[in-house]
């Protein structure tokens, strides 16, 4: 009975709030070398930024793992109102038919994303699933971190989900794009697994300290990542 009434709740925080926030991009020709080349990404994110997430990249068709605990539940409702597909599963229930529904939809010309750290943490540790699944298709891994300057961190939930307040500056950073080779042995996975858990400590840790930076700051970063600030 609560899930539908959550699911109802969160919709409607993000259709009143997401319209309002005002996003910045850093690293954007990292995804834009995906699209060029004709591939379809494996996107992935940590659990507590998923509403501005949800809401940048509603629309698009893009296919999320979604666990089949509850939280999932009222979860999925809210995301497929806003245009993505799922899969159900977990890394604890159903991760290998989960798996093979994420292989099949790359495979039929959708990208995909996991919250990486998800379903229920530890937060900030990035599971194997993303990985695998590139090793699978070949598909390349797109690391990415959303930031809000003003919001409310709930800091009892085990992501610090964060929900920005109406109007507030947010910023996506985009890493580098993760591959896996086919061939790829238990050394070769454990080193590609180090790698995405860089790329998306790197990406949170420079979107989360992009609000307290002076000009000069963010502009050494947007050289670190390969762009220049063009105001």
């Amino acid at each position: 009975m609560l899930i539908p009434v959550i699911a109802g709740f969160v919709y409607r925080a993000l259709r009143l709030i997401g319209p309002t926030l005002r996003f910045e991009i850093v690293g954007i020709h990292n995804a834009v070398q995906i699209r060029d080349q004709g591939e379809k990404a494996i996107g992935a994110f940590w659990h507590g930024c998923i509403f501005p997430a949800a809401w940048f990249w509603r629309n698009r068709g893009i296919v999320v793992m979604n666990t089949v605990h509850f939280d999932g539940q009222w979860t999925r409702r809210v995301i497929e109102r806003l245009g993505f597909g799922t899969v159900q599963g977990s890394s604890s229930r159903g991760g290998v038919e989960a798996l093979a529904g994420m292989s099949k939809q790359l495979g039929e010309g959708h990208h995909v994303a996991f919250t990486i750290d998800g379903p229920r943490g530890p937060r900030y540790v990035a599971k194997p699933g993303a990985v695998i699944l590139a090793r699978r298709t070949g598909a390349p891994i797109s690391a990415f971190h959303i930031a809000v300057k003003r919001g409310h961190t709930f800091r009892r939930a085990w992501d610090r989900f964060r929900l920005p307040f109406p109007f507030s500056r947010a910023v996506l950073f985009v890493a580098p794009p993760v591959r896996v080779p086919y061939d790829a042995d238990n050394e070769v996975m454990k080193k590609k697994q180090q790698e995405l858990q860089s790329a998306l400590d790197r990406a949170r840790d420079a979107a989360e300290s992009w609000f307290s930076l002076s000009k000069s700051e963010r502009d050494d970063l947007w050289y670190e990542w390969g762009q220049k600030d063009e105001d």
